[in-house]
């Protein structure tokens, strides 16, 4: 090599990494993992709601497909190659680990399941949708940009006044 590109890779050693990452699927996933994911803008993934139609219908995780726990895995099998991404949730934990263990065992090797379902997801202000969604007021602040980045902020758990 040249001294200059000699010097470029030893610049280059000395730098942090500066390139962010997108965040990677884990076996158990809490809502600010899938929100990082969506907010990174990576399309290559699934999310299961594994509640009956009725409640579904009612309001969901925005983009998330309904999927009944007795049909999950004949949909799935012919709906995603088993290497897909697939975040998936239920009415209760214990409900999403079910589904995700029969996901598992049908041969998916990508599955995660959301903890805390809807209602964590609600929290942390993510995009929902359905009956009750369409209903909801959107709140004295929701058109004020200022208010709604500080509260994003707040509810990732991040310091919005530091620096």
């Amino acid at each position: 090599m040249s001294k200059v590109e000699d010097a470029i890779e030893k610049a280059k050693e000395m730098l942090p990494n500066i390139t962010p990452t997108p965040p990677g699927l884990k076996a158990q996933s809490s809502v600010h993992d899938l929100k990082s994911r969506l907010e990174w803008g990576e399309p290559g993934l699934t999310i299961l709601d594994v509640r009956p139609r009725d409640v579904y219908n009612q309001g969901h995780i925005m983009g998330a497909m309904e999927f009944p726990i007795d049909k999950l895995v004949d949909l799935a099998k012919n709906n995603f190659e088993s290497n897909r991404d697939i975040y998936v949730y239920g009415a209760s934990d214990q409900e999403t680990a079910e589904a995700a263990n029969l996901l598992r065992q049908a041969g998916f090797n990508s599955v995660s399941e959301l903890k805390g379902g809807l209602d964590a997801w609600k929290a942390v202000a993510g995009s929902t949708e359905g009956v009750d969604e369409s209903l909801a007021d959107p709140g004295k602040n929701a058109y004020n940009v200022v208010d709604n980045v500080k509260n994003h902020f707040e509810r990732q758990e991040i310091d919005f006044e530091k620096p």
